[in-house]
């Protein structure tokens, strides 16, 4: 079963500096039927205007990475760790008993375009750890490249939930699947251009809980980046409800 998340039906944030949309429940976006989907809680789609970003703030038990589509995002922590993300960079921080970071547009004339993603971790109180690495265009063309895991497989980096994320690109007549086990739900995010998973079309910035399908095909893309989430068969992570 595929119920599809339009991307007009997402909440809204306009701070002028920043333009938000929210896949699931964030901030001042409340909605009860969208209170995230097994583990992964949030999918922020944001975009930044240049030299400005989010100042320093808290987080503790929660594992937040990002995927940068445009630009150049600037991350800082209280681990002492100073990255760039860009393009084909995953950057996982893992929240553990807590830790303070910003994000900023790194450039001072051009905007950033990235995704926020939150998944709840398997325990608490854990290390706080960062990991950021690169998987090219030409590691996800036209296939699911594994790029988050909990046993770091494959050269993924190594994430504190069993739940494995997928990136891809597919375009033209190029087809890329993943098998699911029975047991397993599902979530597909459309970053941008439009995609059929199991012949049903989404497009940019529309999302899919998957539930009862063994099998993930994705075709007719059209200039697709999309993130395929394997994920645990229950509803809401029971450290989040």
């Amino acid at each position: 079963m595929i119920d599809i998340r339009h991307a007009n039906e997402r909440g809204r944030a306009e701070h002028g500096w920043l333009s938000s949309r929210h896949t699931f429940s964030f901030a001042n976006y409340y909605d009860p039927k969208q209170i995230g989907f097994s583990d992964l809680l949030v999918i922020n789609d944001d975009r930044v205007v240049p030299a400005r970003g989010f100042g320093k703030h808290p987080h503790r038990d929660m594992e937040i990475f990002s995927y940068v589509l445009e630009g150049a995002l600037e991350h800082k922590d209280s681990m002492g760790t100073g990255s760039v993300i860009v393009p084909g960079d995953v950057q996982l921080m893992s929240a553990g008993t807590g830790v303070a970071h910003s994000e900023f547009n790194h450039s001072a004339h051009e905007p950033v375009h990235f995704l926020q993603i939150w998944i709840a971790p398997s325990v608490k109180g854990a290390t706080p750890r960062y990991q950021q690495q690169n998987f090219s265009a030409q590691d996800k063309r036209g296939t699911l490249r594994l790029v988050l895991s909990p046993d770091g497989a494959n050269g993924s980096l190594e994430l504190r939930q069993d739940t494995r994320v997928y990136a891809g690109l597919i375009d033209g007549n190029e087809t890329a699947g993943v098998e699911l086990a029975a047991d397993r739900y599902a979530y597909v995010h459309v970053a941008r251009g439009s995609v059929k998973v199991n012949g049903v079309e989404l497009k940019e910035g529309d999302g899919a809980r998957i539930r009862n399908e063994r099998r993930l095909e994705l075709t007719d893309g059209r200039d697709a980046e999309v993130l395929v989430f394997d994920l645990r068969n229950n509803e809401v992570s029971e450290l989040w409800s």
